[in-house]
């Protein structure tokens, strides 16, 4: 049997950066992350050929990509002065991005990803100011440090990119109470599973990921609404389905199913719609 490349959840960067790569190799990409292919290694490449439909996947990864760098910008020129990536993974954005050098980033993630991503970014120079912070989120005491930490630099935008939906919903909560109490976030990005997806990725991709100790675990049935209680309103929720169309990378069939959609109920197409998405929160 072969070894499945997939070792823990901070392996999934490895596989998402793939997808960054392929998109900036094309003629008519829609981002260029120069350092993706050299991040994902062969490592990556082999997670992505051992997924079933790995492959096929990648154009999920795309539009949540080209959403986040929209969102992250449009809130910088709006007053953000300073970014907390949390699980931060491959991100390259304070490297790629067109950010002010005024700008504060956080990148923080286990201190063995934080390594791994220093090394393979030694001589790099970023954008913005950024800094490194190594912390387990899943101990509070210490996550409730990094978040005072950004507190201090001002209007904060938190994102949780491919985070959320590794947590069980306990967990999820208690970031949530904890961004918004301790770190007093002013926006909150993250990409948002429903259970519908969940239901279908189980049928997918969940038995590889599930050996690599990395199994898909939330997908909250009242969608944002689940953020209320902890102090987080909706400010605008951005459609995977939608943005695939709009950004001209959607999946295979996506027309055929589209055209499908336009004979089912409304609350049906909504439930399709907000399927998977990018919500931007708010303090309420």
């Amino acid at each position: 049997m072969a070894t499945n490349p997939i070792r823990n959840v901070s392996d999934t960067a490895l596989w998402v950066a793939v997808y960054r790569a392929r998109e900036s190799e094309r003629r008519d990409a829609l981002f260029h992350d120069p350092y993706a292919r050299r991040l994902a290694g062969e490592r990556g490449e082999a997670i992505v050929a051992s997924l079933p439909h790995g492959r096929s996947m990648g154009w999920t990864m795309v539009v949540r990509t080209v959403v986040i760098d929209e969102i992250v910008q449009r809130c910088v020129r709006e007053g953000v002065r300073c970014v907390l990536n949390l699980a931060a993974g491959l991100d390259a954005r304070p490297y790629r991005l067109d950010l002010p050098a005024s700008l504060q980033w956080l990148h923080v993630d286990m201190p063995e990803m934080v390594a791994y991503f220093r090394e393979h970014m030694a001589g790099e120079v970023p954008r913005c100011k950024l800094d490194f912070v190594e912390a387990d989120l899943r101990v509070a005491e210490r996550r409730r440090e990094v978040f005072a930490q950004a507190r201090a630099h001002g209007p904060l935008l938190v994102i949780t990119e491919g985070l959320l939906i590794y947590l069980e919903a306990d967990q999820v909560a208690e970031l949530a109470r904890d961004l918004h109490d301790t770190a007093q976030a002013r926006w909150w990005l993250a990409d948002l599973a429903s259970p519908m997806l969940l239901k279908w990725l189980e049928r997918r991709l969940s038995p590889g990921l599930r050996s690599g100790n990395a199994p898909f675990l939330f997908g909250p049935a009242e969608g944002t609404a689940f953020f209320a209680p902890f102090g987080w309103r909706e400010a605008g929720f951005r459609s995977t389905w939608d943005e695939s169309f709009r950004i001209r990378r959607t999946m295979r069939g996506a027309h055929v199913w589209r055209w499908l959609f336009r004979f089912q109920p409304a609350a049906r197409r909504e439930a399709g719609r907000r399927m998977s998405g990018i919500a931007l929160f708010e303090r309420s």
